[in-house]
């Protein structure tokens, strides 16, 4: 097991995510036992996702990129009892498509 750079031990946070059709939505579940929502950080981008939750002497990580278009600024994320689940709505893939001109 890798220590960071503060002498912590690394982890992987167990990450299950699907595609819900339903919803058009990404949901992602990361497990991590004795986090405090509180020191759990969740960064993203428009295709990648960054996590950190430190806890005494471990440090979960998880870094990986986006099967599909989302659209981060509506994501809605919520831990309780040691799972994170986050939810980010996919892209509609032809909201700004460019339309060609027929002669």
């Amino acid at each position: 097991m890798e220590k960071s750079s503060h002498g912590k031990r690394r982890m992987p946070a167990n990450l299950c995510s699907c595609v819900d059709d339903k919803t058009s939505t990404l949901h992602m579940e990361f497990s991590m036992p004795g986090i405090h929502k509180e020191d759990i950080h969740l960064k993203l981008h428009g295709d990648s996702f960054n996590l950190v939750a430190e806890k005494d002497d471990v440090e979960y990580v998880s870094t990986g990129r986006f099967c599909c278009p989302v659209e981060i600024d509506h994501t809605e994320a919520k831990y309780e009892n040691g799972l994170l689940v986050v939810n980010i709505p996919l892209k509609d893939r032809w909201k700004d498509a460019f339309e060609v001109s027929i002669h």
